[in-house]
């Protein structure tokens, strides 16, 4: 039988472990999934069509045999930042890359669980903005409304999850670039602890403020993959202790002290949470008081946290763009980025790597009276395509921090937060909260992710946008 679109990760492997359902079979309807939406949603940069089908044909081969793994031939999408060898990494950028010999970490990670990479998501220029847009590939559009992005800079792996392409995919976060279009597509996106899912070749991605995360339609799957992506290359600086995601899933989260924050944290620039959207997130936190945790509006100390972002987002994408076979090509906003960059990448950096143990201790010490802190994702639901597309440097960086000026302080700090849906504004655009918390909390806010999964059904609702048919010619 075949599963429908509707099958998850958890219940994709489960099938296939059980002999309901082929690997090829599961490949191919993926496949043909994402020919039939890649006018219109447009999810994916590269499409291993050829590859990831006799990848399915050795799974169902090790399947047979009584070969088991956690994704033995399931069918799973990664960002077009990651490695998969024998493909280019062009990282939404203009020109021809050239072929990489090698998987990155996260990639052989999920080829060791049995996972099927059947292709690379899109992304903006160097994953810098909350949309997933650019002349290299046109604009990917949300399931949930073709006039509306779906975030970024993970945009294509949450419009391919969204619309039921694949079950899960790969994102990386570097100030939001999983939980933001996570929110804006209705779907659960895990930030873990910084070194939880290596980003080797790159030991620190963006000078330590980038991680690569999962986004998926259940917490179960989301933390399903997870748990095989996660683990370190000998060579990694950052190696947290193991936590079991999935196991978490299923536990009770016991009775927890949760603050309620909605105040932005300080940006240069103004930021103003949108009525439609606190209204959803107070409903979130209503529910949570309903189900017995402790929930009162409070702020974590964040202080001057923006200051200690700047220099290590600017100095990292300068490093990305020294690196650029093509830099002609690239944005103009992007080389100015990487101009500043090169400014900061002194006593500046130095004063902004040093400041993340002050942060550590002073944002730590909060959660001695607080448990999680629950915040908006995002301030504003999804801006429409082309909106920050043409915009000068400065324009743009407004538009982004007033619709998101939420996400990034965790990067800073490299702590785990995981989006979950909020509900829809007008319109029927989804939007998101966040969970946060301290280092190596994921299991934590998993639970409670999940208790609140189990009241709330809502990985229930898909978007119009969503495939129809569960034929293999759909």
């Amino acid at each position: 039988m075949m599963p429908d679109r509707s099958a998850g990760l958890v219940e994709s492997a489960r099938a296939l472990a059980a002999g309901e359902v082929t690997s090829r079979a599961l490949v191919e309807q993926a496949l043909a999934r994402i020919d039939a939406t890649q006018g219109s949603l447009n999810a994916f940069r590269i499409v291993r069509a050829e590859a990831a089908l006799a990848e399915a044909e050795a799974a169902d081969k090790e399947l047979a045999a009584g070969t088991r793994k956690p994704l033995l031939g399931v069918p799973v999408a990664v960002k077009d930042d990651m490695d998969v060898a024998g493909e280019p990494t062009a990282f939404g950028c203009r020109g021809e890359y050239p072929p990489v010999a090698e998987d990155g970490e996260a990639v052989r990670r999920l080829r060791a669980a049995g996972a099927v990479i059947v292709g690379k998501t899109n992304t903006c220029e160097f994953g810098q903005w909350p949309f997933t847009e650019g002349p290299a590939f046109g604009a990917t559009r949300n399931p949930w409304s073709a006039e509306h992005t779906p975030g970024g800079s993970s945009g294509g792996s949450a419009a391919a999850v969204a619309a039921g392409l694949v079950p899960a995919a790969l994102g990386s976060d570097g100030a939001g670039s999983v939980r933001i279009p996570a929110s804006w597509t209705h779907l659960i996106g895990i930030k873990p602890q910084r070194g939880r899912i290596s980003t080797w070749p790159r030991g620190e991605s963006f000078q330590g403020i980038t991680v690569n995360g999962t986004l998926a339609r259940t917490v179960a799957d989301a933390a399903l993959l997870l748990d095989a992506a996660s683990g370190n290359h000998e060579r990694d600086p950052h190696r947290p202790p193991a936590v079991d995601a999935s196991e978490a899933v299923g536990r009770d989260p016991g009775r927890l002290r949760i603050a309620l924050s909605l105040k932005p944290p300080f940006t240069a620039l103004p930021a103003r949470l949108q009525p439609e959207v606190q209204k959803q997130v107070l409903q979130l936190a209503e529910k949570l008081s309903a189900l017995g945790h402790f929930v009162e509006e409070a702020d974590p100390p964040y202080g001057q946290i923006g200051l200690t972002f700047i220099p290590r987002a600017t100095v990292g994408l300068a490093e990305r763009v020294r690196e650029a076979p093509f830099p002609a090509l690239l944005d103009r906003r992007t080389r100015d980025a990487a101009r500043l960059g090169g400014l900061l990448g002194g006593a500046p950096l130095r004063a902004a790597r040093r400041a993340e143990a002050v942060l550590h201790r002073r944002i730590g010490g909060f959660f001695t009276s607080y448990d999680v802190v629950l915040a908006p994702t995002t301030a504003a639901p999804p801006p429409r395509i082309g909106s920050m597309l043409g915009l000068s440097g400065l324009a743009t960086d407004r538009a982004m921090i007033a619709a998101c000026p939420y996400a990034w302080p965790w990067n800073v700090l490299g702590w785990p937060g995981v989006n979950v849906p909020a509900g829809f504004v007008d319109g029927g655009l989804p939007v998101g909260a966040q969970l946060l918390g301290p280092a190596n909390s994921e299991p934590l806010l998993l639970s409670l992710a999940a208790q609140l999964e189990a009241e709330l059904r809502w990985h229930e609702a898909w978007p119009a946008q969503a495939v129809a048919s569960d034929s293999p010619a759909a």
